[in-house]
């Protein structure tokens, strides 16, 4: 049984090992957990799932092999949110709530449920037979029935539902989302790169065994620093303009980034990089930092990361006097390029789909000039920009 589970893991392309598998048997042979099938579900995705990316993928294939139920919605479920939302609510005397008869338990529910969801086509509400809102069908919310399944919204407060259906706690995690603060931190700890430093506050425990042992059993704790990230990063970001449609992801990035990476530097410019960059957009125009100055400071080790649409005209790159702001001397391009001449890790972050680049002018431009490391703000695409900075 747990062989074919184990194939049906491996056929989600989630990358599992046999070694894994192994050590799964030897922690149920070994009873560490009751015979409950959640605590089975918590040890197997414990054991065998090392990337929290995998976690929602995991939990529709334990779920489509041992209960069934998360089988019947695939990956991008087929019942319209707009059918759950809650724009009636019936109230029922007792004598009709009494008069509604059980299906028989959840076996028949899902059976039930299923076959609506080939039938059915359209919303319906205060019904009693199709998924919907506020009747006395057995599928929907902000209803009643002695036995049902709720299915999106809250309770209305009868807890006589023998199955919610709410959406997975890592749902999120599909490659082609764009990101919330929580997943980008999951996605930036790619670019890690530990060491210890700081005052003794750890124990080091394989040498306070190893020192009490020397010590003839008398306990001789040993303490050793913590570990730390020791990345730096450089953050610029585009401000204003086109990007004002991105406010909300670029700052879900930025806080993730800040959280994430204890040395962190960050500046701002507009459209593309000139001779000036400036750390607070209130104070832009009194204090600025000259570009060459932050070359200057901040050595090669850094990892150098932009966060723009890179979305403007063309002669904001390539020519002089191109920027809206005022009169560069120099092209955009040519502070580009000598930005990733001296930060040899660099990446490009575009908020925009992918999808689109290929119709711009000037994201085409902003592409080859960071040879190609631009990437979108999707998980992929940030676990690929995370991967490109750690080479």
């Amino acid at each position: 049984m747990l062989i074919q589970f184990f194939l049906r893991v491996k056929e989600a392309k989630i990358p599992v090992s046999v070694r894994e598998f192994l050590t799964l048997l030897d922690a149920l042979q070994a009873n560490i957990i009751n015979p409950s099938i959640d605590e089975f579900y918590q040890l197997a995705r414990i054991v065998l799932i090392k990337d929290e990316q995998y976690f929602d993928r995991f939990d529709q294939v334990f779920g489509a092999y041992f209960r069934g139920v998360e089988y019947l919605i695939s990956l991008q479920p087929n019942i319209p949110i707009e059918w759950l939302e809650k724009n009636l609510r019936r109230y029922l005397s007792d004598e009709e709530k009494n008069a509604l008869e059980k299906l028989g338990g959840v076996n028949a529910l899902m059976n039930r449920l299923e076959e609506l969801m080939k039938e059915q086509h359209e919303r319906h509400a205060g019904g009693n037979k199709w998924i919907g809102t506020g009747g006395t069908s057995p599928f929907g919310n902000n209803g009643y029935h002695p036995e049902g399944i709720r299915i999106g919204g809250k309770s209305a407060g009868n807890r006589t539902a023998i199955k919610v259906w709410e959406a997975r706690q890592y749902k999120d995690y599909d490659g082609s989302l764009e990101l919330g603060t929580r997943n980008i931190k999951v996605a930036l700890r790619r670019l890690r790169r530990f060491a210890r430093e700081g005052s003794n506050l750890e124990l080091d425990l394989g040498n306070t065994i190893q020192a009490t042992a020397a010590n003839a059993g008398m306990l001789d704790i040993k303490m050793r620093p913590e570990r730390h990230n020791q990345v730096k990063v450089l953050l610029l970001m585009d401000v204003g303009g086109s990007m004002d449609d991105h406010i909300k992801k670029i700052e879900e990035l930025f806080s993730a980034a800040k959280a994430e990476f204890k040395h962190l530097e960050h500046f701002y410019f507009h459209n593309c990089v000139y001779e000036h960059l400036w750390r607070s957009n209130r104070r832009q125009r009194n204090q600025m930092t000259a570009t060459q100055e932050i070359i200057n400071k901040y050595g090669s080790d850094y990892k150098l990361i932009f966060v723009g649409d890179a979305t403007m005209s063309p002669y904001e790159i390539l020519g002089e006097h191109g920027s809206v702001e005022y009169e560069n001397k120099e092209t955009g391009a040519a502070w580009i390029n000598r930005l990733i001449d001296h930060f040899p890790h660099f990446a490009w972050l575009n908020p925009e789909p992918a999808s689109v680049w290929q119709y711009r002018q000037s994201i085409d431009i902003m592409h080859n000039l960071m040879k190609s490391h631009m990437y979108p703000v999707t998980l992929n695409g940030l676990d690929s920009a995370m991967r490109q900075l750690s080479k």
